[in-house]
């Protein structure tokens, strides 16, 4: 019965047989879907991936049985694919903002890119069934690591990120007398004729 399905997906047939477990799959697809905001898509695209990393692992990593120390390794793999360039102590740029000149330095993933990631994957974990409470994307060793690549980077590039303190709202109080005369101005006087 598989091997029909099979064969009518592949020439497009949108035909229900009523007794097959796949009909209201069908039916679901026969209805327009709304197309995915382009978080949504790179928060499925990001949930696959990681998915596929835990699979290629030896041994593979079942969703489940995966914890922080993966999340780590995975944003560890991730580097490789970087496009920032972060300068190591001994380069003669380290600290520059600008460099005049290339260098051999390495290129990594930029700290706010992993943060993004980190933050998208945290809520698919939670999307596809995950607690809260054992979220690995959600751990503290993982915070802890952003907060190490932030600075590194910040140091590497000459850029100090500053925490933002939230401004005091000040609130003017009109001043007592400034009140009365303005009171008396505003109402008019009555005088009486005797």
């Amino acid at each position: 019965m598989s091997g029909d399905i099979a064969k009518d997906s592949g020439k497009g047939s949108s035909r229900s047989t009523g007794n097959n477990q796949f009909d209201h799959h069908q039916q679901h697809l026969d209805k327009p879907v709304a197309p995915l905001s382009r978080y949504e898509s790179q928060k499925r695209r990001d949930w696959n991936t990681f998915g596929q990393y835990l699979k290629n692992q030896r041994p593979p990593v079942a969703i489940s049985q995966c914890n922080c120390n993966h999340v780590l390794d995975f944003l560890r793999y991730l580097d490789q694919f970087g496009k920032t360039k972060v300068h190591l102590h001994g380069c003669a740029f380290f600290g520059q903002p600008d460099p005049p000149a290339p260098c051999t330095c390495p290129l990594r993933q930029a700290w706010g890119s992993l943060d993004a990631l980190i933050g998208r994957l945290r809520a698919a974990y939670e999307e596809h069934g995950g607690s809260q409470e054992n979220n690995p994307f959600g751990n503290g060793a993982i915070r802890v690591f952003l907060r190490e690549v932030k600075e590194c980077q910040a140091k590497a590039r000459g850029i100090l990120y500053k925490k933002k303190k939230k401004k005091k709202k000040i609130q003017i109080k009109p001043n007592v007398k400034d009140e009365a005369n303005s009171s008396s101005k505003q109402q008019p006087v009555l005088l009486s004729s005797n």
